[in-house]
């Protein structure tokens, strides 16, 4: 009977390895992620948008000159044409084709996106693991500072600073730095939480037991076992980041010309959007099912991470 139970274990080949003795924390996260369809083609749709904003380069229609310049010699001809088999989704008011502005656009939200939750989440988990392992003054100063950051409104905040701008300083650098720096405070809170839950950890006692410094037990021992809920904010924020930009672009006070933003898209067919609503609507989709996928795609994690659900 042993020598059984020792073959199985090594896996001879007669029995598969029962999965409970190998599951992992991340593994079992990404087995019930995989079983979340709304999550999966969230992810999938992530993906896509991604891939053409990298390849927009290669197959963009180009017939009648770059999407993202305006070709004088060609505006009286093809401006404000109707969705058609030359051009999918018509021409603006400029004569550029509107598919090539909306795929040229997403590598702006995308970046902008992706760079400012990641700068925040940067600046919140170090705070928040400081804050949390280091405890008394030090966490009072960092949380009453969290405190403040998350008191104002954001997208307010963020339209007096951007309108306190030049016209000439805003761009994409400025709207990345306005959310990362205003866009933190969440992360500080979520990560000092997980912290304070698991510095007391048998692990992290061992850690201190065999004279590992602070900074070597904040960052090796308990950062990867804090970071998972983080992480699930972290996705949402990607959307949250890409649909704050669209309407600092929409006001006037985030992405300018000639760069293209699904936002300033929206603002400069607003003007036509009676006799040529496809200007706004296809941006519109463009933000709507993008922050929404990120959004899902967010839920799916923080579902797969969440040890208290059922599978």
């Amino acid at each position: 009977m042993s020598v059984n139970l020792e073959k199985q274990a090594i896996g001879d080949g007669s029995d598969p390895v029962d999965e409970r003795e190998t599951r992992t924390l991340w593994g079992d996260a990404l087995r019930k992620f995989r079983k979340n369809h709304l999550a999966m083609a969230a992810l999938a749709w992530i993906l896509v948008v991604i891939l053409l904003a990298l390849s927009a380069d290669l197959w963009v229609p180009q017939t009648f000159g770059d999407p993202r310049v305006i070709n004088t010699d060609t505006v009286a001809v093809t401006r404000l044409q109707s969705p058609s088999s030359e051009h999918w989704f018509g021409t603006d008011d400029m004569g550029r084709d509107l598919l090539g502005r909306v795929i040229y656009g997403a590598r702006v939200s995308l970046s902008v996106g992706f760079i400012a939750a990641s700068v925040a989440f940067v600046i919140g988990v170090f705070l928040g693991a400081v804050a949390g392992y280091f405890g008394r003054w030090v966490d009072a100063i960092i949380m009453r500072f969290t405190d403040i950051v998350l008191a104002f409104p954001y997208i307010l905040l963020a339209i007096l600073i951007m309108s306190l701008l030049p016209p000439e300083a805003r761009g994409v650098m400025s709207v990345i730095v306005v959310i990362s720096v205003f866009g933190w405070g969440s992360f500080s809170r979520i990560f000092r939480s997980s912290v304070l839950s698991i510095k007391e950890s048998d692990y992290v006692m061992a850690a201190k037991a065999l004279g590992a410094s602070n900074w070597r037990i904040m960052f090796k021992h308990i950062l990867p076992n804090a970071i998972a809920p983080a992480l699930a904010v972290a996705t949402m924020t990607v959307g949250g980041a890409i649909l704050t930009e669209s309407a600092l672009s929409f006001l006037g006070l985030g992405i300018q010309p000639p760069d293209i933003s699904w936002g300033r898209m929206i603002d400069d067919g607003r003007a036509f959007l009676t006799n040529e609503p496809q200007l706004v609507i296809f941006p519109g989709l463009a933000i709507l099912t993008t922050v929404l996928a990120f959004m899902l795609l967010g839920d799916g994690v923080r579902d797969a991470i969440d040890t208290k659900s059922k599978d």
